[in-house]
């Protein structure tokens, strides 16, 4: 039983760094092909990741792994996708004061966090997951099960926490200084030192503040 835990919890873990990593290409692509410019676009300071799609990867899976016919899968991925985009811009806007995206210029939208048109996008990408990405994740299996993978799960695992843990701290410290609030302490000091503004602004440039 404890293996299966162990084993289920590093799947998780897996299926959200690819979830991440295919946001962070699949929103460079995006932008090539609508602003034919090439832009890096990135959710946390290091590495490649856009954690929403990480966290869609991993409700896919939970969820739209249990529907099996497509229709029901477009449905239950447009009505998923929607809510996390709103409840990740919502909770963006109250911890850090920024938005990462608008809506309100397209048909249908709900308060600018989401809108009709990218629940269709989650609802495409919801039978694109179940017909041809399932599969590869349900052979996961035989990977988990070597000792080399759960040791460099438990590196990886490490390095992410401290990749989110930081990206959290250094947008919070860059709402205070907005506010015109001075560091509190050596932790804010390094914060102010290590990550400025314009750092912040250039790796998070498709933020805008509220």
């Amino acid at each position: 039983m404890g293996k299966k835990i162990v084993n289920y919890i590093i799947k998780i873990f897996w299926i959200f760094v690819i979830g991440s990593v295919f946001g962070f290409f699949a929103e460079m692509l995006y932008a090539l092909v609508y602003t034919r410019a090439l832009e890096i676009r990135q959710g946390l300071i290091y590495g490649p990741f856009i954690q929403i799609y990480g966290i869609g990867a991993v409700a896919y899976y939970i969820l739209i792994s249990k529907v099996q016919e497509p229709k029901k899968a477009f449905v239950a991925g447009a009505l998923m996708g929607g809510t996390l985009e709103y409840l990740c811009s919502f909770f963006q806007e109250i911890f850090f004061g920024t938005i990462s995206w608008d809506y309100t210029h397209l048909f249908m939208n709900l308060n600018g966090r989401t809108c009709l048109l990218y629940c269709v996008y989650w609802g495409i990408i919801a039978i694109v997951y179940l017909k041809m990405i399932y599969p590869s994740f349900q052979r996961m299996e035989t990977l988990i099960d070597k000792t080399g993978i759960r040791i460099f799960t438990v590196f990886f695992m490490l390095f992410m926490i401290f990749d989110i843990t930081i990206s959290c701290m250094a947008g919070n410290r860059q709402q205070q200084r907005r506010q015109g609030l001075p560091a509190a302490g050596p932790v804010d000091e390094f914060l102010d030192y290590m990550y400025p503004d314009e750092r912040l602004d250039r790796i998070y440039n498709n933020k805008k503040e509220v």
